[in-house]
């Protein structure tokens, strides 16, 4: 598959995901908006991922090609193609389908224990009913409509939801390895003042090892978007 990245931000990268792609044989793109926000052509694209940034979904105003951005990712999802977001590429894919982007409850950075939510038939990716994911967030999105919820939280109701059958929007990081998280610490300290859902530097380190059961889960995800395969499942 020709896998194509969106990345607005040089601190929110892949992580896990783009080397377990090069692995299994996929051709790798980007579109790097803060350097040139130059969009591909939707034939060249088999499936698209949309990381995280700074910026909201709603700030077409600062970013002008926002706008652009989020009606290529219309016409990929009306082409039926795998689409992945992650954090603001979640919201980004909200925020193409008309559903409000604002802001969170709460300021959620560090990591948290979320909830999957049970699910019927193949055809749903299945989280697991508890796992811990890295969070960096202040906005969260509405549902859009006909999505369905696959994963809630104390903090923000709304972390992850399923469009058909391979559109999927996650507001929290499972592809995140500890270099990443070192360096997006390093990159954002003065954000990280602790309070019950901020966590400091030296709480997110020492937490590191969650990284590996992120991963595993990112790598179930993305073997259900790019297989087709409805039974892969992370859950029970």
């Amino acid at each position: 598959m020709k896998i194509h990245f969106f990345q607005h931000d040089p601190v929110d990268g892949p992580g896990f995901i783009d080397s377990w792609l090069v692995s299994q044989g996929h051709e790798i793109y980007w579109t790097k908006f803060f350097t040139s926000p130059q969009l591909p052509n939707t034939q060249d694209v088999d499936m698209l991922i949309i990381l995280g940034g700074p910026m909201s979904a709603n700030d077409e105003k600062t970013f002008p090609w926002l706008k652009e951005e989020k009606s290529f990712i219309q016409r990929i999802m009306e082409q039926g193609k795998p689409v992945l977001g992650i954090c603001l590429g979640a919201q980004l894919i909200a925020s193409s389908l008309g559903a409000r982007v604002h802001g969170s409850p709460v300021k959620e950075i560090g990591w948290f224990p979320l909830q999957g939510l049970p699910v019927e038939g193949n055809r749903f990716f299945s989280f697991p009913p508890s796992f811990f994911a890295f969070q960096w967030h202040e906005e969260t999105f509405e549902l859009p409509s006909g999505s369905t919820l696959l994963a809630t939280s104390q903090a923000c109701k709304n972390q992850a939801f399923q469009l058909g059958e391979n559109v999927i929007g996650l507001q929290f990081h499972l592809e995140v390895t500890p270099k990443d998280i070192k360096a997006m610490t390093d990159y954002c300290l003065s954000e990280l003042i602790p309070s019950p859902y901020v966590q400091s530097q030296e709480d997110i380190l020492s937490q590191e090892h969650y990284c590996a059961g992120a991963n595993r889960i990112m790598e179930q995800l993305l073997l259900f978007l790019t297989s087709g395969n409805s039974k892969i499942r992370a859950g029970p």
